[in-house]
């Protein structure tokens, strides 16, 4: 079974999943503005959510296809409804990923999960 642990790097704007020691995929990110960055610390996952705060049919929220909530009270790693965000330092704190790799990443990891916040 595997034994996952996720590490960002605010200043690479990327998100890597590890297995034990060993970096298995790499994701770009989104990370928070200046004025809302995003928390650095060590996290765990603590719920998931599919499709949060969107209406059956409907447009997709702010926060995409997925929420991986954080154990930091109000932020997530989370998909989004405005992909040209990605790469930029332009949340309210949170992690955006790509629909596509949130998708990926939720089906992943389990509730639990490490999540290292780092500077570098």
């Amino acid at each position: 079974m595997p034994d996952y642990s996720i590490r960002i790097s605010i200043a690479k704007l990327r998100l890597d999943l590890y297995d034990a020691s060993t970096r298995v995929r790499s994701f770009p990110v989104a990370l928070g503005k200046i004025a809302t960055s995003t928390p650095r610390g060590d996290f765990t996952i603590i719920n998931k959510v599919p499709y949060p705060d969107s209406y059956p049919g409907g447009p997709l929220s702010v926060f995409g296809t997925y929420w991986l909530g954080l154990s930091q009270p109000h932020y997530g790693i989370h998909g989004t409804n405005d992909p040209s965000s990605i790469g930029k330092y332009v949340s309210h704190g949170c992690i955006r990923m790509y629909n596509v790799d949130v998708n990926t990443l939720a089906s992943l990891v389990p509730i639990g999960t490490p999540v290292r916040i780092r500077a570098t």
